[in-house]
């Protein structure tokens, strides 16, 4: 039993972080519910949609059904200061960065952590689909969650073994279809809510109109160019395009044209023939490595480039303990500066970092 164990649930208001609850107050842990009052776009008293009215009083309604304690954290400012302000700051640098990568490192196993440890808590628990293995070492280890389409290990590469120590993720075994029916058999008000699919701090849908009120230095149009240099038409601003881009460039040209590269020293989106895409390599900086050990020495593996992409099989090489390099046998051609790599073995994630630069 886990009756002298106290656990703080991170609740959003959302199936399930609600169900992630229920599961650990089943299995006899002292549960606290605690939720985040996050920024938004419009000022302090917005609503943030991980936040938001109605999600805060669906959560304490959640709270009271399980007769649990719920808390509301203010983490406004340090959210700003590190998730917005990082999300702001990579388009103005031309790179496409993650903000929820941002957010578990510094906000939910930062700030929300801190909290829970005040509180005494001998664990932290999310609504993440992911799982937590013990080594034969007694290292703590993350694996992809048993719902491959709801997988959330790539946001959460970023945990080292400390974060894993107090982790719990009780929905690691379970399927979304199983997780909505134990949410309508405890006949919870949150069973058949919507997953969110957009930012949360986004006043409207489009992560470009946020740019262009909050970062008018991000809308600066300049020249789309082919591979040597001619001036094809011009964009709107190298935040607007992503890699592998094809509609929405304007271009009158005899072949299509798909965004292969922002130049952001020259403000110029760099476009080509459907054949001149793909890289077999890449680099990323800042890395984690959830063992906590340096890698010695190139090791195989399979890495994502996306949130939603496919892992691919590559060769890592190490460059030094925040930097590595990714040899793919095939080229993909979507790799993306400030997205991040995520590298595993198998189910078990390894760690990973955020893309600098990619070559062919």
């Amino acid at each position: 039993m886990n009756a002298s164990k106290r656990v703080v649930v991170a609740m959003s208001g959302g199936v399930d972080s609600s169900v992630a609850a229920i599961l650990l107050k089943e299995a006899g842990f002292e549960v606290i519910g605690m939720m985040l009052r996050l920024w938004s776009e419009g000022g302090k008293n917005a609503a943030n949609r991980c936040c938001a009215p109605d999600a805060m009083v669906k959560a304490r309604r959640v709270a009271a059904m399980l007769d649990i304690p719920f808390y509301v954290i203010d983490a406004q400012e340090a959210f700003y200061q590190t998730v917005v302000s990082a999300f702001i700051d990579g388009y103005t640098r031309g790179i496409t960065p993650n903000p929820c990568l941002t957010c578990n490192r510094q906000i939910r196993w930062g700030v929300l952590l801190e909290h829970a440890r005040a509180f005494s808590a001998d664990y932290f628990a999310t609504g993440h689909y992911a799982r937590k293995m013990t080594g034969e070492e007694g290292d703590h280890q993350l694996w992809r969650a048993r719902d491959e389409h709801k997988d959330q290990s790539y946001v959460l590469h970023v945990l080292n073994q400390a974060d894993l120590a107090q982790s719990l993720f009780p929905l690691g075994d379970l399927t979304k279809s199983e997780v909505r029916q134990i949410a309508a058999e405890h006949k919870l008000p949150v069973a058949d809510r919507k997953d969110s699919q957009d930012l949360c701090f986004l006043a409207g849908k489009d992560y470009r109109d946020f740019l262009r009120r909050n970062a008018p230095a991000t809308v600066r149009p300049g020249p789309i160019l082919d591979q040597d240099g001619e001036v094809l038409g011009q964009h709107d601003g190298l935040a607007f395009y992503t890699i592998g881009q094809r509609k929405g460039l304007g271009l009158s040209t005899p072949e299509p044209r798909y965004v292969l590269a922002k130049d952001s020293t020259q403000n110029a989106l760099l476009v080509g023939a459907k054949e001149q895409q793909g890289a077999t390599r890449l680099e990323a900086e800042h890395a984690n490595w959830i063992a906590g050990k340096f890698p010695e020495g190139d090791f195989q593996a399979w890495v994502k480039i996306r949130y939603k992409a496919a892992p691919a099989r590559c060769t890592i090489t190490p460059l030094d303990e925040a930097r590595f390099q990714a040899c793919f046998q095939h080229p993909l051609i979507d790799i993306t500066p400030g997205q991040a790599a995520v590298v595993y073995r198998g189910e078990q994630c390894l760690g990973g970092g955020i893309i600098t630069s990619s070559q062919s």
